[in-house]
């Protein structure tokens, strides 16, 4: 009899199945990719060899300022390894230039503090200018009108920056197909009415808003015109392993960095379905469990075969 561990908050559930019910147990080969390098090494390696884009010490020379979108407490994002890499980075060339951190919260509640220093460290708490969105109450510019139509309005930080950056992950998303890239400024630093707009039921709905696909899908589509907009100049994302460990990290041009790494992604996580009455999964524990939003996914899963 198979004793299954699944992901629960910041623990494990087991659940024994007899023999005669267990059809198998489905894990992509992603968590069977070794990485070349240590964690570190391959931010390292990702910054100082961008895809579509120069360094971003190239990018903060003769700038004032600068913004780094950070995700917030919902997501697995190895902050403490990117975020110290980007601020070395940007440094190199204009050390005394202006950063702030701006936490990319969409509709979630705020971070809490306890939450940034878990996410970040002491040093950076200490050291660093940090600033959370809040999509009701965050000064808001607008930035006219998606593809779709609605209206885009962005924090104020971010498009007022001399630089814009941002830090992520990308992992399959059941209706914008990957997230990472251009999901840091919509819906990361979106006012509340853009957000609903763009996660609306008819574009949840459309037969491209599927994990896995981007092109024609509307979602997608006013993501990345609303990351445009912002200027968002530069992208550090990586992919990680079932132990929310970096295997694979791509920076750069905020399109193509992010398309590298959705390849690179897209190319593992995939597995071979099996027939079966009823299938038993969760949202991979913490950060991402933390919210009744997430258990969405589970649910879209049984009539939206991955693509």
């Amino acid at each position: 009899m198979p004793i299954i561990k699944f992901p629960y908050g910041k623990d494990t559930i087991e659940y024994d199945i007899p023999d005669d019910r267990f059809n198998g147990l489905l894990v992509s080969t992603l968590h069977e990719y070794k990485a070349l390098f240590s964690q570190e090494d391959l931010v390292r390696r990702a910054l100082e060899n961008p895809i579509g884009s120069g360094r971003l010490c190239e990018l903060a020379k003769g700038k004032k300022n600068a913004i780094i979108i950070a995700s917030d407490h919902t997501r697995p994002v190895p902050s403490k390894i990117i975020i110290p890499a980007m601020l070395s980075e940007i440094r190199k060339e204009n050390p005394g230039i202006g950063i702030t951190i701006l936490i990319a919260t969409g509709c979630h509640r705020e971070t809490t503090e306890a939450e940034l220093y878990a996410k970040f460290g002491p040093e950076i708490m200490a050291k660093e200018n940090i600033a959370v969105h809040n999509c009701d109450t965050s000064e808001l510019a607008y930035c006219g009108k998606l593809p779709s139509g609605g209206d885009l309005f962005l924090n104020r930080l971010a498009v007022d920056a001399d630089l814009l950056a941002a830090e992520g992950f990308i992992e399959p998303h059941f209706f914008a197909g990957v997230s990472g890239g251009r999901k840091s400024v919509h819906p990361g630093i979106a006012g509340r009415k853009t957000v609903i707009y763009n996660h609306n039921a008819e574009f949840i709905g459309h037969p491209k808003s599927r994990a896995g696909i981007v092109d024609g899908n509307p979602i997608h589509t006013d993501m990345l015109y609303a990351a445009r907009a912002a200027k968002l100049a530069f992208i550090c994302n990586v992919v990680i392993n079932a132990d929310k460990e970096i295997i694979y990290a791509a920076a750069g041009d905020a399109e193509t960095a992010h398309q590298s790494g959705a390849e690179f992604l897209l190319s593992r996580c995939r597995v071979k379905g099996v027939l079966s009455d009823i299938a038993i999964t969760t949202n991979g524990g913490y950060p991402l469990d933390q919210n009744i939003y997430q258990a969405a996914v589970t649910n879209f899963c049984d009539s939206r075969p991955f693509h």
